[in-house]
């Protein structure tokens, strides 16, 4: 740990290291042997302690006293505005449930005198929609019509059963806790206007402790240990994902590591010890806490890594058991993506959207989630959640919210999926447990699961399962609620097992359902995941999805401009957007800003009878490599337009390997000059200016026609350039030249598994997109890859995983021998025999490029030169994005 600290090779810390082990809190035995010759010692050291009277419980926690309107206190100013918020959700027809439940709030909110923190969350999110911010909130603030009146959230308590006794509570004498997300680009404004506001000596986020994963713990040990970075590496390179327990021996083994080498076995058992242990101390994401009088009165702070940002010391499960407030500023990128799209609509439609103005119920929205076609929508993009879209064929709004629920840990874990999936298909009857008629009434548990067809799905359902059928009193239903609290170290979920199994089989329910129960709640309690935090998510799962299905071009556009984010590559959101009748056109110099926009497309033609799409046009950013600062001095300069290739570096000032850069990512089409040419071009330019006396004959040079020496270069190479400048081709898949090998080897394309029968055995190739292995999966590993005509998903069971470990981790292009097997309009290939085809991707690159192709600044160049050299294994596919 010294050496990890101090950056040595643990055999060459010498004297940084301790001279013994006796640095460790010792027993008051130990220390009684330790001082037997000096009793005064202990003695005294007791009497000190007596002395101290210090308890962290006298910590007394100030509020920020916020400015209200003259003759208002806190409490009148909050009812004000709730009220006044009401009438505006409502269009003045404030629904007799919703007025109760106000009314209702309000009065536990001045009972716990937390008027201000409601007022403080009102002003910072009315401030960040001033400057135009997205935000939503989140989490348990979405049980509280109150937040809603106030635009803290977009979650109507009408169209949710909402549980407020989980956000606030008469037998909690905890403060609320209000997440607020915030577009992930703009939220450091949000961050700095808090600091602006309150001052850095009242304003501080929470800490959080960062703990070893066993990647990094292997990376640490390694480089202590004195282990070369190929070996590192290869350690490294055996762990799947992000967490785990323990380096596993028999992978190192297949890995080729030798572990009968003494300082290779010491390295991995010293990494198995420090996974899991604290790591450094960090700032929490956006846990801000604020007071009335200085921080430093209550806790040390420190100054963060980043620019004007200060912390507390103390992380966010300290801050609840003190009793402080805090609020979540928290930062998501569907957001941003949200309002880049909206921004696009209004330059490009006329039509200005919000959160609030998106068309509700809207059947064509509803019928592209049916058919899966979710791909860049927000939570429900990954593989899990388009197969469930079809199967569950959400048609309301509530459809959504338990969409976002049901594929996580609790409802998998206690096997409530699939009873929920038949009784929505009608295959199975709705019934509703009860206990023995002698001990409660029938259907007791009706209200609670009516909704969900009998079957519990969220957290809020299997908390008023325990206080109904499990007769728990609210401050055991309070505990039972901490232990499931999402990530947190401390509370046991299984502490509560033995009595709420116990007291719903004693009332007679039966014993499975109790089981499948309280199975659920341990799933949540493996990750929580509660019907207001899946209602606040469905809200944007819903304004994405109206997006992406009506304003394609759009939407992917917004995709693009707010990367990275999300389950998806560029070229995989580029690739759904054409399949959606939009056309992309390419990153040009002198047609393209730094962000993607839109155009009028070529071909105006409406499908479907829908709206004509705009055409997109690819942004610079999507040019591997290319600086925002120097497509900021292109598009300074650019004026009506560029009219050669020497004109950016005379006009724009830019570099030759900027120059270069451009053009190898066939960005001059708007010049006249494909990429052979522009490169031809940029190559022939000097980094420096150009004296008066060679300006003339300079430009004499450039009046001669070279082009005719240079041939114009295959499709397939234009692809191999495009993959390795931009990772996309606009012009053709790399499937495609390998796809007459496959055809001879009887290899099926994606789009032709729709007409194989059942359990039909097949063999599909493909790149490598994504790989997940979900923790609620048993080991089960989920692939997709991609051809020329479509995606194919792939299920690895736990047994082929282990046979074919090396190739399901390390694959870009991948072939499958296996079985199709379809469910509704999901289709899947059961993998029983994989293969790392990787190398067919190396020699297209080589077959394909001229035998004198040159790289220059890391850029490869297809243009003739007299180095006779050509790029040996060159991965034209970027890696797949994998998930834990």
């Amino acid at each position: 740990m010294t050496c990890i600290r101090e950056g040595f090779c643990i055999h060459e810390a010498g004297s940084l290291l301790n001279q013994n082990a006796e640095r460790y809190m010792k027993s008051p035995t130990e220390m009684a042997l330790l001082f037997r010759e000096w009793p005064l010692a202990i003695q005294e050291t007791r009497s000190i302690v007596a002395e101290i009277q210090f308890d962290l419980g006298q910590l007394k926690y100030e509020y920020p006293n916020d400015p209200v309107p003259e003759g208002l206190d806190p409490q009148e100013y909050l009812s004000e505005l709730v009220w006044q918020g009401a009438q505006w959700r409502y269009d003045g027809k404030i629904p007799n449930d919703v007025q109760s439940a106000i009314s209702r709030e309000l009065v536990l909110i001045k009972q716990k005198n937390i008027a201000k923190y409601f007022l403080t969350i009102h002003d910072i999110v009315d401030r960040a929609r001033y400057k135009n911010i997205l935000c939503q909130g989140r989490g348990s603030a979405a049980n509280s019509a109150v937040c809603y009146c106030l635009g803290i959230t977009s979650v109507d308590p009408a169209e949710t059963d909402v549980l407020f006794e989980r956000f606030i509570s008469e037998d909690r004498n905890e403060p609320p806790d209000i997440d607020v997300d915030f577009e992930h680009e703009r939220r450091e404004e949000v961050i700095q206007d808090i600091y602006a506001r309150y001052g850095r000596d009242r304003a501080g986020l929470c800490a959080t402790v960062i703990h070893y994963r066993p990647r990094m713990a292997i990376r640490e040990i390694g480089k202590v240990m004195g282990l070369s970075e190929d070996v590192t590496s290869a350690l490294a390179k055996t762990v799947w994902g992000s967490w785990g327990l323990k380096v596993d021996e028999d992978k190192l083994v297949e890995a080729g590591l030798d572990l009968s080498d003494p300082l290779l076995a010491r390295s991995i058992q010293l990494a198995d010890q420090l996974i899991g242990m604290p790591r450094h101390l960090s700032q929490h994401v956006g846990g801000f806490i604020l007071t009335e009088r200085p921080l430093t009165e209550t806790v040390p702070i420190g100054n963060g890594a980043m620019p004007d940002r200060s912390f507390i010391e103390w992380d966010k499960d300290d801050i609840d058991a003190l009793g402080i407030f805090k609020m979540d500023v928290l930062a998501l990128g569907m957001l941003t993506c949200i309002r880049k799209c909206f921004d696009l609509i209004a330059q490009h439609h006329g039509t200005r959207y919000t959160l609030a103005t998106i068309p509700k119920h809207d059947p064509e929205t509803f019928d592209m989630l049916c058919k899966g076609d979710s791909l860049g929508v927000f939570q429900v993009e990954s593989r899990a959640q388009m197969n469930m879209l079809p199967r569950l064929r959400p048609r309301t709004f509530y459809d959504l919210v338990i969409e976002v629920a049901i594929v996580r840990p609790g409802p998998i874990q206690g096997d409530m999926v699939h009873p929920y999936l038949k009784r929505r298909r009608g295959n199975e009857t709705v019934e509703y447990p009860s206990p023995a008629p002698e001990e409660g009434p029938q259907n007791e548990l009706k209200d609670i699961l009516e909704r969900t067809l009998g079957v519990p799905i969220f957290q809020e359902q299997a908390m008023k399962i325990a206080m109904v059928a499990a007769e728990f009193s609210s401050r055991e239903a309070n505990q039972l609620r901490k232990a499931m609290a999402t990530f947190r170290a401390k509370g046991k979920v299984s502490d509560h097992k033995e009595k709420m199994l116990g007291r719903m089989i004693k009332r007679g329910y039966d014993p499975k359902f109790a089981e499948r129960c309280f199975s659920q709640i341990e799933g949540f309690g493996e990750y929580g995941f509660p019907e207001s935090h899946a209602a606040s998510f469905a809200k944007l799962v819903y304004v994405s999805s109206y997006l992406k299905c009506h304003y394609p071009a759009a939407f992917a556009a917004a995709l693009l401009n707010s990367q990275p984010m999300g389950f998806y590559a560029p070229a995989q959101i580029i690739r759904d957007v054409q399949d959606h009748n939009v056309e992309v056109l390419s990153a040009d110099v002198n047609l393209s800003e730094w962000n993607s926009t839109l155009e009028t497309p070529s071909l105006a033609v409406a499908v479907d009878g829908k709206r004509v799409q705009p055409a997109l046009r690819l942004g610079l950013r999507q040019i591997e490599g290319l600086k925002e600062t120097d497509a900021a001095a292109l598009l300074l300069k650019r004026g009506n337009r560029y009219d050669s290739v020497a004109a950016l570096r005379d006009k724009a000032g830019l570099g030759v390997p900027v120059i270069e850069r451009l053009a190898a990512a066939d960005a001059f089409n708007s010049v006249g000059k494909n990429r052979r040419q522009a490169l031809w071009d940029a190559r022939a330019l000097k980094n420096a200016p150009d004296l008066p006396l060679f300006t003339y004959a300079r430009a004499a040079d450039e009046g001669v026609d070279t082009e005719h020496a240079l041939p114009k270069m295959p499709l397939s190479e234009e692809v191999v350039a495009d993959y390795q400048t931009t990772r996309f081709s606009l012009k053709a898949h790399p499937m495609e030249f390998l796809r007459e090998g496959y055809r001879k080897e009887g290899f099926t394309k994606a789009a032709d598994l729709r007409g194989c029968a059942f359990d039909q055995r097949v063999s599909v190739s493909g790149i490598v997109l994504i790989r997940q292995r979900p923790g609620t999966a048993k080991g089960t590993v989920f692939i997709t890859i991609e051809d020329e005509t479509g995606v194919v998903n792939l299920i690895v069971w736990p047994d082929k995983l282990e046979q074919y470990r090396k190739t399901v981790m390390g694959a870009r292009l991948m072939s499958v021998k296996g079985v199709v097997q379809m469910d509704e309009d999901v289709i899947h290939v059961i993998a029983h025999h994989l293969e790392d085809d990787t190398a067919r991707l190396n020699s297209l690159s080589e077959d394909l490029l001229p035998a004198d192709y040159a790289r220059a600044d890391h850029v490869v160049s297809p243009l003739p030169s007299n180095s006779g050299r050509h790029p040996r294994n060159v991965s034209v596919i970027p890696k797949s994005r994998d998930f834990h």
